[in-house]
């Protein structure tokens, strides 16, 4: 069940005279230059790279930090052959990068394995049973991936075993770094690769992309995973900007030709036969993989990028496919408990945070649920779970709050915690819960600004329904992939009126038949049912939506995907 509830409408600016160079400079609507400007591509030239993304501006991976260490030990490894354990977090981004590094190596040197810690008997990141697995299996040189910039004890663990790491990471380093002999992380302050942003699986490509000019391998050495480092930019939830928007357009255009069989085998079972857009990524191919670690086991999400044969393939996809539907059972039926507890409690209602806690309720879907109590309460939540003999639980925010900051106020009834700005976790003592829960609230309550309890839209641009032509739906293409600073344009019309002929559609939702002037367009609103009543006749009505096609017996028509709309404003 979903709460109505009302959002904040903030329209974005540009300077207006730049608006206009960029108009005359490109020929194309206004609103359009203005949304450019507003993500940065205000030059002509700057605007031609983005709309043609082209492999030859990816960056030299000599430029960063620790690179040439890096593969100045690979290369020894393989010139006294040790055995390299490549090593990588149970997610998406961990998942993808172990299976380009391994899948690499393993083609130019036999003495390769990879490595997946057990989200629950192991946590997140670099795991002493790792290291001791490394260990009893002779292996001398460990490549973590999507992992591993905080894990100073264990590397330093594994270096008196005789064990050496190289660092492949993007989270925020501390100011004391790891003993590994290389770390390759461009967040590094004292690292020069001009993009900070690129994800583990980024980072990895990367080391693979200097090997290969190494080695003297043609670039297809290193091309051939950008089917699998889009995905893992789709599911990190990174900036689509610079170089990861480059990576990510080449790698959507190799998931639809020439997908690797797991990917493939993904697809195929998910009965998505047209093309592959980054949203498919995000909402078929990404909580496949995910579920496999949050329900039992992420190696066989490796086994399936790394997989050779469609047959076997499909026996991992179909693995995965049955993985996610438990998780996606047990993901509705604790967010159906919980929202029943909230629903039902007064002093929940009230509060400004939600935290909440079943001992029986599945650890590895209480960050989901966190994120769907957000859409029905619209403030920072806790979810808690048992894990053993201790609770343990997942933190979300909402756009604007530190999240960490706050759980990091409440560190005395904590036994452990991390995170980062918008999500986090922690494990505490049961009978701490509830002097945590009243703790965050106060915290909550006097470090929040009100606003940020309601949710906002951010709208590109103001435009008129005679605007949208299929030119400039052609342009708004373009753009694609979307994705973090670079998100599907939204518009705002103003003054629009009913035809008469919008309705209900299955209770929840309401198909839109609206007209401005002479120019007449269809739209559907998911969730509005609620405002309905405001569409009266001859009673304007401001609407804010972004753009996509409608399929309908053969015939595509442009249609609205409408956001939100309320009674006109002057």
């Amino acid at each position: 069940m979903e709460i109505a509830m009302q959002k904040r409408w903030k329209l974005l600016t540009a300077n207006e005279d730049e608006v206009t160079v960029l108009y005359h400079a490109l020929k194309i609507h206004r609103a359009l230059c203005k949304i450019l400007i507003q993500r940065g591509h205000n030059t002509f030239e700057k605007a031609k790279s983005f709309f043609r993304p082209d492999l030859s501006q990816l960056h030299d991976p000599w430029l960063m930090k620790d690179m040439k260490a890096a593969t100045r030990r690979i290369e020894e490894a393989v010139a006294s052959e040790e055995n390299i354990l490549v090593f990588g977090d149970y997610d998406v981004d961990g998942t993808a990068a172990v299976a380009c590094m391994y899948r690499f190596l393993k083609n130019h040197y036999p003495n390769v394995e990879f490595y997946i810690p057990h989200r629950y008997r192991e946590g997140y990141g670099i795991s002493k049973a790792g290291i001791d697995y490394a260990c009893s299996n002779n292996f001398t040189l460990i490549i973590s991936l999507d992992c591993g910039i905080k894990s100073i004890d264990l590397i330093a663990y594994a270096k008196t075993l005789g064990i050496e790491f190289i660092v492949c990471d993007h989270h925020m380093p501390d100011q004391e770094l790891p003993p590994a002999v290389a770390i390759l992380n461009p967040k590094q302050s004292d690292c020069n690769y001009p993009y900070k942003e690129l994800c583990g699986c980024g980072v990895g490509f990367k080391l693979i992309q200097a090997l290969c000019g190494i080695w003297q391998l043609p670039d297809t050495y290193f091309l051939e995973f950008l089917d699998l480092v889009a995905t893992a930019i789709a599911a990190d939830i990174v900036p689509l900007t610079g170089e990861n928007r480059i990576l990510a357009f080449y790698g959507l255009k190799k998931v639809n030709e020439n997908p690797c069989i797991g990917i493939k085998a993904l697809l195929k079972l998910a009965a998505q036969e047209k093309e592959v857009h980054i949203t498919n990524l995000v909402f078929i191919v990404a909580p496949r993989i995910n579920a496999a670690g949050r329900m039992d086991d992420a190696r066989k999400a490796v086994q399936l990028f790394i997989e050779t044969d469609y047959v076997k393939a499909m026996e991992y996809a179909e693995m995965l496919h049955n993985d996610n539907t438990d998780r996606k059972e047990a993901d509705l039926n604790i967010t159906e408990e919980a929202l029943s507890i909230i629903q039902n409690d007064q002093t929940l209602i009230n509060r400004k945070t939600t935290v909440i806690y079943r001992d029986h309720w599945h650890k590895g879907v209480v960050g989901i649920v966190a994120s769907r109590l957000i859409e029905n309460f619209y403030r920072p939540t806790i979810v808690l779970t048992k894990s053993g003999d201790i609770v343990a639980g997942s933190a979300r925010s909402v756009p604007g709050f530190n999240l960490y900051e706050a759980i990091h106020a409440c560190r005395d009834s904590l036994l452990g915690y991390g995170g980062h700005f918008a999500a986090a976790g922690m494990t505490l003592l049961e009978e701490n819960v509830q002097q945590f829960a009243d703790k965050f609230e106060d915290i909550v309550q006097q470090t929040i600004d009100p606003e940020l309890l309601t949710p906002e839209i951010i709208i590109d641009a103001s435009i008129m329904l005679k605007d949208i032509t299929p030119s400039f739906y052609s342009i708004i293409q373009q753009m694609e992939p979307y994705g973090p600073e670079n998100m599907r344009p939204v518009f705002l019309t103003k003054g629009v009126l009913d035809t008469g002929f919008s309705k209900i559609v299955k209770e929840k939702h309401v198909r839109f038949v609206v007209r401005q002037n002479n120019t007449t367009l269809t739209g559907i609103g998911f969730n509005l049912a609620y405002k309905f009543q405001l569409l009266k006749k001859d009673i304007a009505f401001d609407i804010v939506y972004t753009l996509d096609v409608n399929e309908w017996n053969g015939q595509q028509n442009l249609q609205l995907r409408v956001i939100d709309f309320n009674t006109a404003t002057s």
